[in-house]
């Protein structure tokens, strides 16, 4: 360990990630079918969306991939409330089964608009799948359809999740111990 880096504990090593993805794309192929469209929710879900997407390709599973970004924050460090597009998809969902992909559901409020917003565009159905899931920081009565694993109340790194930018390309999940 450099000095200055902190020191991070595993919570889900890079073992139980690919193997929880593989449950989850055979779940989702029986739950949905194959022809699916894939939104990954940016920033978070990208790592995960990636190795979820290769992963349903395996259990045979033909996604269309698009991408959205939602925010509640804008240019504070605390969430307003109120959840915006700031990045659209471009693909139609009119008639679709999509898979609305995020990192780690904690209040509810950014997966309920944006499954309330796709369903509202005339998508056939629309299922959530979310790496991890913070139960007890839940504001909305909103649960996702697939989940990767449930999460302790901790801050969390990588696999996509991010601190100050950092920490992304962990390949595992953990979080920051405190000296």
């Amino acid at each position: 360990m450099a000095p200055n880096e902190p020191q991070i504990e595993v919570l889900f090593s890079s073992a139980d990630i690919v193997k929880r993805n593989a449950e989850l794309a055979e779940q989702i192929e029986q739950d949905m079918g194959s022809d699916i469209l894939v939104i990954a929710v940016l920033k978070g879900s990208f790592v995960f969306a990636a190795d979820l997407i290769r992963s349903l390709h395996h259990a045979g599973v033909r996604p269309q991939i698009d991408f959205m970004a939602l925010s509640s924050y804008g240019d504070k460090q605390i969430s307003s409330g109120t959840v915006v597009i700031t990045r659209d998809i471009v693909d139609t969902v009119k008639g679709r089964k999509v898979l609305l992909i995020d990192d780690i559901l904690e209040s509810g409020r950014t997966m309920q608009f944006a499954a309330n917003d796709l369903m509202d565009r005339g998508a056939q159905m629309v299922k959530t799948c979310l790496m991890l899931d913070k139960k007890g920081k839940r504001i909305v009565d909103f649960e996702a359809d697939f989940v990767g694993f449930d999460c302790p109340d901790l801050f969390v790194i990588g696999y996509g999740l991010d601190y100050a930018h950092y920490y992304r390309e962990l390949p595992y999940i953990g979080h920051i111990v405190k000296e």
